[in-house]
């Protein structure tokens, strides 16, 4: 015998909101596996139930032992193939083996308690995932979808999104979609932040019509805009060099990126801006930068991680990079370049900014003995200045620009 597994989508209604075919395939079937509130949808059940619990694997393996000798049918909530168990099951058994039928989707029920459409709306499942980079992903969004879970609830998004100053949200909360104690009904975020919700819930964000934000479009932003340290202006990548070096770091939007003498964070947070599904670290040594990196990550809505530690010390802990940028070494600059490099990944990028002669010798040389394929552009720019009606050019220092790349 050869058995389609047959994925079935369920609401909080239950079995009374299956089709009268998906009832009879689950009536019919001899195998019944699923969550355990799923499960409890189907007490007369007169087949075997399996629970899915430890994970998926063992719950695959069982699935395994049993469905080509007996009919089997998987349940899983709404839509099985929106963030579901679906595909998972698809790569494991192949498509020609599993025949998904699905329900309506949290989001899609969601989206219809609030009369609004959502095909245009960015969809964010928090659930099992960390919230760490959420900011940058839908900053300048009009319409986001949060899917929660016990640790990133309501409230916990709630003051996520007010560290970061984003309160041109309102917030729409589903609890129990589909279900006899189902509750909808908007929020505002400072009220979201002290209420306890059921734990099955969906967030929707919308931008208030009320409220103008500009948009934070581009990159390489003016170095006015960033907190740095003073009475003297300093420990920040010129614009200018900035907008070179994020063009040779090459980043795509899941990058693991490393920022080493991060000094303002103003790398890390064009960085986190880009690498918007990805993970930044910034390290810096100074005590007294980390307020303006701080700052910065706020005001840019770029969640990257600030690490107060001198490289190399310190990276052992991060997760393998696919770009590195050195903007301070502390006179670890070989150390660092050779660690780095034996971590990157492949494909990965190392770019080094150099304001002296043996910065730039010594970079080059560690690239090159890392096996990595070496350039350097010489950057000079010169900004207009106003002079007695009139423009001048005011030249700024030369800043070396190192790049090395992994070949594979």
């Amino acid at each position: 015998m050869d058995n389609l597994i047959y994925v079935i989508g369920i609401g909080e209604d239950g079995a009374g909101g299956l089709t009268p075919d998906s009832l009879g395939i689950v009536n019919n079937s001899e195998v019944l596996l699923g969550g355990e509130r799923q499960l409890n949808f189907f007490g007369r059940y007169r087949g075997e139930k399996i629970v899915l619990q430890g994970g998926l694997k063992p719950f695959t393996d069982k699935l395994e032992e049993v469905w080509r000798e007996r009919r089997t049918v998987v349940l899983a909530s709404g839509d099985p193939f929106f963030f579901g168990i679906a595909g998972y099951l698809v790569r494991r058994f192949g498509p020609e083996h599993v025949e998904v039928i699905p329900h309506y989707s949290s989001v899609q029920l969601a989206f219809a308690r609030l009369g609004d459409s959502w095909q245009d709306a960015e969809l964010i499942s928090l659930h099992g995932r960390p919230i760490q980079g959420l900011a940058q992903r839908i900053d300048g969004k009009h319409k986001i979808a949060l899917l929660t879970d016990e640790n990133n609830t309501p409230a916990v998004i709630a003051a996520y999104l007010c560290e970061f100053g984003m309160m041109e949200y309102e917030a729409f909360v589903c609890e129990r979609l589909g279900g006899a104690e189902e509750l909808c009904r908007f929020w505002t975020l400072e009220e979201m932040e002290t209420r306890e919700f059921a734990a099955l819930n969906v967030v929707i964000l919308r931008r208030k019509q009320e409220v103008s934000i500009p948009m934070r479009r581009g990159f390489a932003y003016p170095d006015e805009e960033f907190r740095q340290r003073k009475p003297e202006k300093g420990l920040i990548t010129k614009r200018e060099v900035r907008a070179l070096v994020l063009s040779e770091l090459n980043l795509s939007e899941d990058a693991v990126v490393w920022d080493i003498g991060s000094g303002s964070g103003a790398v890390a947070a064009e960085c986190a801006r880009i690498a918007r599904l990805g993970k930044v670290y910034a390290l810096e040594k100074s005590a007294e930068n980390l307020p303006n990196m701080a700052a910065n990550r706020l005001k840019f809505r770029a969640d990257f991680e600030i690490i107060q530690e001198k490289a190399p010390q310190g990276l052992a802990a991060l997760p393998d990079p696919d770009a590195v940028f050195i903007g301070g070494s502390g006179g670890e600059l070989a150390n660092i370049i050779g660690h780095s490099a034996a971590r990157l990944r492949p494909e990965g990028r190392i770019v080094v900014g150099a304001i002296t002669v043996e910065t730039l010798h010594g970079s080059m040389e560690a690239l090159k003995t890392a096996g990595l394929a070496c350039e350097v552009t010489m950057l000079q720019a010169s900004r207009g200045k106003p002079i007695l009606g009139m423009t001048r050019f005011d030249g700024m220092n030369p800043v070396y620009v190192v790049s090395g790349r992994r070949l594979h």
